[in-house]
């Protein structure tokens, strides 16, 4: 399957700088075994579908800033980077830098007259040329994407004049105090001038300290993106952009499926994956790689790990299984679950709505409770 990114009017640009510093608290059991850039989505690592996006504009290198545990986790994760040169700018040992520390602290490897910033927790289909053309176009210090959405109040939010100039910014306003319903979507175009305001050796934010007062001065530009766009900093962020992408490529299966199972679209199953006879897979529903279904089982509306083992008349209904799980015989696991990597359930288990399991962990009696199982 290949994302077809838009290709309108290409800018040259060939630096990208990716943030994937943070922790991903909120995915949590999965992100504690890998970080948020690394999710699949639709069995593609989130990072793929970024890099295959800034190649399609021409991209040459990318600099990843990153804490030291993500940058391991990806020194050591095979997947495509689309001909672009990888670089990594790490934070200082516990001490994170926000959102705009880890911008000074690559700005040895930034030597473009302007550079792109990506948001590593961002689906976005943008034509990043775009954005640079009007950057360059209004002689900004920083344009900004902005996206239309109905719930403001989680990011932060632009009011924009007519000629594209941001007039006031406000990162995340309480509830009924946001001026418009454009909020920032997480990808930048910064020129060389930005670095004169970002302080040298301390947390920064870009949004709360930064923008404002390129508003002030006039020099901060807003890029209406009307396409897809999705954050994945929830588990039910992750979970919707799973399905909008499986209603847009409505696939049966990307791979040749073996075993005599029912695959009910839109459903994708990854190179290896197993079904056995009377097992009823879909719809919505992702199967990693080498996923091996028992007889007579079924799941729906989730996603599965690769490597994970689900034996014969289990059931699950809107999970999300761990790389590496085992799933016993008749258990059945409900909505909004979310079991970590290496987890065992055992035979005859039941998981009830919301129970989240921490990976590597062996359940073996039923939890009829909402928790999370340490």
């Amino acid at each position: 399957m290949e994302y077809k990114a838009c290709s309108l009017n290409r800018v040259t640009l060939l630096k990208a700088l990716i943030l994937a510093g943070g922790f991903a608290t909120r995915l949590r059991p999965l992100s504690c075994t890998r970080p948020k850039v690394l999710f699949p989505i639709l069995n593609k690592p989130l990072v793929e579908w970024i890099l295959e996006g800034l190649s399609k504009s021409d991209v040459k290198e990318a600099v990843f800033a990153v804490n030291s545990q993500t940058a391991f986790h990806l020194r050591h994760s095979k997947f495509s980077k689309s001909g672009i040169k990888i670089v990594y700018s790490c934070d200082p040992p516990k001490k994170p830098l926000g959102t705009g520390g880890p911008v000074k602290r690559a700005e040895k490897f930034l030597d473009e007259e302007c550079f792109l910033v990506v948001n590593g927790d961002i689906f976005a289909n943008i034509s990043y040329g775009e954005i640079i053309k009007m950057h360059k176009d209004k002689n900004a210090i920083a344009t900004i994407t902005l996206h239309r959405v109905k719930d403001p109040c989680r990011y932060g939010v632009a009011e924009l004049a007519n000629d594209g100039r941001i007039k006031r910014f406000i990162e995340k306003p309480p509830a009924g105090a946001s001026p418009s319903n454009l909020i920032n979507a997480g990808i930048y175009v910064l020129s060389q001038e930005i670095f004169g305001y970002i302080p040298k050796g301390r947390k920064v934010s870009l949004e709360r300290e930064i923008f404002p007062k390129l508003v002030e001065e006039g020099r901060l530009y807003g890029y209406m993106f009307e396409g897809l766009w999705k954050d994945i900093g929830k588990m039910e962020d992750y979970f919707e952009l799973n399905k909008i992408l499986l209603e847009i490529f409505f696939e049966k299966g990307k791979d040749v499926v073996k075993g005599v199972g029912e695959i009910s679209p839109p459903t994708v199953c990854g190179k290896g994956a197993f079904i056995g006879k009377g097992s009823i897979i879909g719809p919505y529903t992702v199967l990693g790689q080498n996923v091996k279904v028992g007889r007579n089982a079924c799941i729906k509306n989730s996603i599965v790990f690769p490597q994970a083992s689900i034996k014969d008349s289990s059931v699950i209904n809107g999970a999300v299984i761990g790389e590496n799980v085992v799933i016993g015989k008749r258990v059945k696991i409900s909505e909004n679950c979310v079991i970590g990597d290496y987890a065992v359930i055992g035979d005859d288990v039941t998981l009830a709505k919301g129970v989240s399991v921490c990976p590597a962990k062996e359940i073996l009696e039923s939890v009829t409770t909402s928790k999370c199982v340490f």
